[in-house]
């Protein structure tokens, strides 16, 4: 494996950070604030192609090759000082235009990635409910199969993009055997009738990624909304989830990356006792620790962005990835706050507000726990009977 940039690489990552950086972020903290959805940036974001990277040409995207791609996210998401926004374009995508993408028919693809990719529709992935998290086997929405017609009733809860998705891919149990062969995907706009956002819910970090409970009241599918087929939701699930857990956090090691920055500069200009405070060792095996995560999280990060790119399945590589770069980006946002003390606790700088931001990391997408229940399963320790 060869993991040294080509030069269509580095330029593609330098046009990426100096977009970012000149078009997108500037109102973070007034986003973090009042919980508000940035829908100038995403409209900079889609005119950029950010949304369309991974997305085939004939509908409008660049059709970049997963390592590519990889690069291209990391880079925006160290330039982007807008986590809430980063999130919600993660969202969008890996979990929402990449089923699509791979498992939609040709007439789907036309009909919903070209405004998926031109940002005239945000996509969203109604998946969790009030009784069912991680277990998404014990899930209760149901479509009910009414001639030649599906019936959706249920709620889902926990939905980032949800007040304000145009387009959910819903997965909802439409058998009544075992859930591995009952559970559907359905792609569900949200103008249709019975479609509702119950409630806002607030949140402690990612908070210009809009979280919402969306009730589904006997809306009525027909048979061209199921992605795939019938009763394969849950091996579609299983199948494209690899995306997620590993290009959705592409953005904790560009975030990691940022955060570093941020601390070089205190250490070396934050001058006591006489000296700028990197000179302390306390301080500079903090900085030296954060170097070695990074390096670490973006070597897992490129592997698993080769192995997709070779059509290997990567879901080992995947869990490590997600555990490995989320909980390594906390401690570096824990690290980052304790060296610039005060400051770093208040809301005048923005660590506090990045430390907010990673804690979401290790629950969403799959907990840490269920992680590390899917690598030591994988490795041959016997699963929960």
């Amino acid at each position: 494996m060869d993991f040294s940039l080509t030069p269509e690489q580095q330029s593609l990552r330098d046009k990426v950070i100096a977009f970012a950086r000149a078009e997108i972020g500037a109102d973070a903290a007034e986003h973090d604030r009042a919980a508000t959805f940035d829908r100038e940036g995403w409209a900079r974001c889609a005119e950029f192609g950010v949304l369309g990277w991974t997305v085939p040409r004939a509908y409008g995207g660049s059709e970049l090759d997963p390592v590519t791609a990889m690069v291209a996210h990391e880079a925006f998401a160290y330039a982007c000082r807008d986590n809430g926004l980063t999130f919600a374009i993660n969202n969008h995508l890996w979990a929402c235009v990449m089923y699509i993408v791979e498992h939609g028919t040709p007439e789907q693809c036309a009909r919903y990635l070209p405004p998926l990719v031109d940002g005239s529709m945000v996509g969203a992935h109604a998946l969790t409910e009030p009784q069912a998290g991680s277990d998404i086997l014990a899930m209760t929405t149901r479509a009910e199969r009414v001639g030649d017609t599906y019936v959706l009733t249920g709620t889902k809860c926990f939905i980032s993009n949800g007040p304000v998705a145009d387009l959910f891919t819903v997965i909802a149990r439409t058998g009544d055997g075992p859930a591995q062969g009952a559970l559907t995907l359905f792609i569900v706009p949200a103008d249709l009738p019975g479609v509702q956002v119950v409630r806002d819910i607030p949140k402690a970090g990612l908070r210009g990624t809009l979280m919402g409970e969306i009730r589904f009241d006997d809306v009525v599918l027909s048979a061209d909304h199921i992605l795939g087929a019938e009763g394969r939701g849950y091996q579609i699930f299983t199948s494209t989830i690899e995306w997620e857990r590993s290009f959705m956090f592409s953005a904790a090691i560009g975030a990691m990356r940022r955060v570093l920055d941020m601390s070089v500069r205190h250490a070396a200009t934050r001058r006591q006792f006489g000296k700028p405070i990197g000179a302390f060792q306390a301080v500079s095996h903090k900085i030296a620790d954060m170097r070695v995560r990074l390096e670490a999280a973006r070597l897992m990060l490129y592997h698993v962005a080769w192995l997709k790119s070779q059509g290997r399945m990567a879901l080992l590589e995947c869990a490590i990835l997600k555990v490995f770069a989320t909980e390594g980006l906390i401690q570096t946002c824990l690290d980052a706050q304790q060296l610039h003390g005060a400051r770093g606790y208040v809301s005048d700088l923005p660590i506090e507000r990045e430390l907010r931001d990673a804690l979401a990391g290790t629950i969403y997408g799959g907990t840490s726990e269920i992680q590390r229940n899917v690598i030591a399963s994988l490795v041959g320790v016997p699963a929960m009977s």
